[in-house]
């Protein structure tokens, strides 16, 4: 039986890693690689193409870095059963129709202006159409519920903690008389998070794939985090300006959007429109409402006292057409725009970001982490101006980043969880993956000083056999 890491190592986007056992073929995840526009496709297209022949797919959850290249994969001839949660399910039906849209979006704008100067047009990697065929691959299945993903392997997805609906995947393989037990801690969340329950424990395993995002960081906790929300609401309010947040339209935009409600509440902050400007943020909450099996006791509690809830409460406007979304650019007034994509890579925060970056008054609020080489990274590392849709706009605006609304765990949290594994096992090994070059190497001396020496650091398209 052999493993191979084929994305979303060595960096945090395009997560993909292939089991082979039992001559059937296990994709655990298909996330789409995001960077530079043509290195992107071109990646994206290969990984679809070579592995569509495998048999079948277990997805941890919803998160386009995980789950993002489905369509195309499909689309290259994946003819396997998409297993993962039902909530995860749900969030996909949205999210990668989403996705689509968005590409045909920016193709299109791209197009217009590569046109005028002679240049051949691009092509998104799938449509709507590919979206929609994707979803009827999908299984849905609930947490703790052992099934039998391969002749050769059994999988059981426990709560991650991360997102609705996320996984941990905790795989049984079985090969000419030889078992082995493999953990798949991909992306692993934070205990005290709003919403959602606190991860559980992978047992019994021998070997753990665990990420590593944050492996160079200590996070500060979730009230740490609202603090932090509350100074820079208060301090651009006092300016007049306008507080822009790019957000994952999945976790985190909730999250936010229900420590703006607390704050409120507590009269913390100023009584201040709050604007979600995404469809797919739009749709996301709906999907929430519908699975409260995934939140934890404040949330039920929360819920029951106030029929709409934190995430419905009358200061949040939630904007779905385009004609809303350019009405905002009118806004005189201070007020919160929390749009996707999270990165600024793509979406309606792209405009949002040219229409408001140049006013000293107005306050960008990275609220997760942004990966290198996307517009995100590029205005968090203090650049000067960056160049948005072909052409340059200045960086006036206040830039702030707070790292505790992460929904990934941070090095001390990662460590804690590698140590209660292998407490609960007879670990052979942990494969580190989904993290840049500084925080793998972070994450790995720290397991290390802690006495969990077999720690490897695996290379895209490394092949071990476990």
């Amino acid at each position: 039986m052999q493993l191979q890491f084929i994305g979303g190592v060595r960096t945090v986007t395009g997560s993909m890693h292939l089991i082979t056992a039992g001559g059937a073929r296990l994709l655990i995840d298909c996330g789409l690689f995001q960077g530079h526009r043509q290195e992107a496709n071109e990646t994206n297209r290969s990984r679809a193409q070579a592995f569509a022949g495998a048999d079948a797919l277990v997805l941890s959850h919803a998160h386009i870095d995980h789950s993002g290249n489905i369509p195309t994969l499909v689309k290259m001839g994946f003819a396997g059963n998409i297993v993962t949660t039902a909530a995860t399910r749900d969030l996909c039906a949205a999210m990668l129709r989403d996705s689509a849209h968005i590409q045909a979006e920016d193709a299109a704008y791209l197009n217009r202006h590569r046109g005028r100067s002679g240049q051949p047009p691009v092509e998104p990697l799938y449509d709507r159409d590919d979206a929609d065929a994707a979803m009827a691959a999908f299984v849905g299945i609930g947490y703790g519920r052992p099934f039998q993903v391969t002749p050769a392997v059994e999988a059981t997805l426990l709560d991650a903690g991360h997102i609705l609906g996320s996984a941990l995947i905790s795989l049984v393989i079985r090969e000419e008389g030889h078992t082995v037990r493999l953990g798949y801690a991909v992306d692993l969340g934070r205990r005290g998070l709003p919403i959602l329950r606190d991860p559980e424990l992978l047992r019994s395993v021998d070997y753990l794939i665990l990420e590593s995002t944050y492996g160079n960081r200590s996070g500060g906790t979730p009230e740490e985090a609202r603090q932090a929300l509350r100074r820079v609401v208060n301090d651009t309010y006092q300016r007049g300006g306008k507080i822009i947040i790019p957000s994952f339209a999945v976790g985190r935009t909730q999250e936010v959007v229900y420590d703006l409600y607390l704050l409120d509440q507590q009269r913390k902050i100023p009584r201040l429109p709050i604007y979600v400007d995404s469809p797919l943020a739009v749709d996301v909450t709906e999907i929430f409402r519908l699975h409260p099996e995934c939140y934890d006791a404040e949330m039920r509690q929360l819920l029951e006292q106030s029929r709409s809830g934190p995430l419905g409460n009358a200061q949040v406007t939630y904007i779905r057409s385009v004609e809303e979304s350019k009405e905002l650019n009118f806004l005189r007034q201070p007020a919160v725009i929390i749009s996707a994509s999270g990165m600024a890579e793509s979406g309606r925060i792209l405009h949002h970001l040219k229409n408001n970056l140049g006013d000293e008054r107005n306050t960008v609020l990275f609220v997760g982490f942004q990966a290198e080489n996307t517009l995100g990274r590029r205005i968090q590392e203090g650049a000067k101006s960056v160049r948005i849709f072909d052409q340059e706009y200045p960086v006036r605006a206040h830039v702030e980043s707070i790292d505790g609304y992460s929904a990934h765990a941070h090095r001390e949290a990662l460590v804690a969880y590698a140590e209660a594994v292998a407490k609960a096992s007879d670990l052979k090994g942990i494969f580190l993956v989904h993290g840049e070059e500084e925080a793998i190497q972070a994450l790995a001396s720290a397991l290390r000083e802690r006495g969990l020496t077999n720690v490897r650091l695996p290379e895209p398209m490394d092949v071990v056999t476990l």
